[in-house]
């Protein structure tokens, strides 16, 4: 079993940064692939980034491209991911989970643990 508990999120306003991070406790946290969706109002859940368990490789929507970045500090347990150059539009609880492996990275219903989510809001 793994808990996950978020934190970071807020109220930014458009062009602004947030830092959210992801800390996990229970199990042994490097063997894990870590991803970030997001699920704004009525809408479906979506795929935000993937870091594999080592940090090596990173995998990110086409819509945060360019402007998140995901890493992780395995001895400290914890996934970040720094958000830059916000839009309105990325306004959403924005949510991490734990998976083993890294196939169908970008499916939420691959990933086997998550945390409760924290919300994250954009002026315009």
């Amino acid at each position: 079993q793994v808990q996950l508990v978020e934190s970071g999120g807020g109220l930014v306003q458009a062009g602004g940064s947030l830092r959210l991070s992801c800390v996990a406790s229970g199990r042994t946290f490097s063997v894990f692939y870590m991803g970030w969706f997001r699920q704004a109002p009525g809408k479906a859940r979506e795929f935000v980034g993937h870091i594999s368990a080592s940090g090596a490789n990173t995998y990110y929507a086409d819509s945060v491209k360019g402007r998140f970045t995901l890493s992780r500090d395995n001895a400290k347990n914890t996934v970040y991911l720094q958000m830059n150059s916000l839009k309105p539009e990325d306004t959403a609880v924005y949510y991490c989970a734990a998976k083993y492996g890294s196939s169908s990275y970008a499916t939420y219903a691959s990933y086997d643990y998550w945390g409760q989510g924290t919300q994250v809001t954009v002026s315009s």
